[in-house]
């Protein structure tokens, strides 16, 4: 159950500023070098043309994207999640071949204070519905493998390691994880 007063929602193109604002504020987060590949300072220096262009192009009707935000009484967005469509026949960010049509869940964000009233189940329920009528047979996301707090979180949704691993490429020995969710899954649940 979320707290009262919480609406989940797919993001307007509009209100890029306000994603802007939360991706900034995540960043900050004493676990945004575990939890994100890029720094504040990185998101920081991006025009805002930048912005405007991520939030059209996970907007209702934008192809292949959808971000969810929770919004709160008030209309302050406190938590977010994407997932992108990935195809098969392409190659991921990563390098890795994209066997057969996959949601990616990327940018899961809560702040601080709504964490464990279920937003994170909230926005999962959203985007893993988005991700389901779309037509994949499997969502994944890739999450460090020092993260236990959100490996937690995602095996409470369902999610499962793929035994698939991700090195970072910063010359030392960390890697991500890659968790699965499977349609088939779901639908035996």
């Amino acid at each position: 159950m979320t707290k009262a007063g919480l609406v989940v929602r797919t993001v307007r193109a509009e209100e890029w500023p306000a994603i802007k604002e939360l991706r900034l504020f995540a960043l900050q987060d004493p676990v945004a070098h575990l939890a994100f590949l890029e720094t504040y300072d990185e998101a920081l220096a991006r025009p805002d043309e930048f912005w405007q262009g991520r939030a059209a192009g996970a907007a209702d009707g934008a192809p292949g994207a959808r971000q969810f935000v929770a919004e709160a009484p008030g209309g302050d967005l406190v938590g977010t999640l994407t997932v992108l469509i990935e195809e098969a026949g392409t190659v991921d960010w990563a390098g890795f071949p994209v066997e057969r049509r996959q949601g990616h869940v990327v940018g899961v964000y809560v702040r601080p204070e709504w964490r464990g009233g279920g937003v994170s189940r909230a926005l999962f329920d959203a985007g893993l519905s988005w991700a389901w009528d779309s037509g994949v047979e499997r969502v994944r996301l890739i999450v460090h493998e020092e993260n236990g707090v959100a490996q937690a979180l995602y095996r409470r949704i369902g999610f499962v390691p793929s035994g698939v691993t991700v090195p970072l490429g910063h010359g030392d020995d960390e890697a991500e994880l890659e968790f699965v969710l499977e349609r088939a899954q779901v639908s035996h649940r």
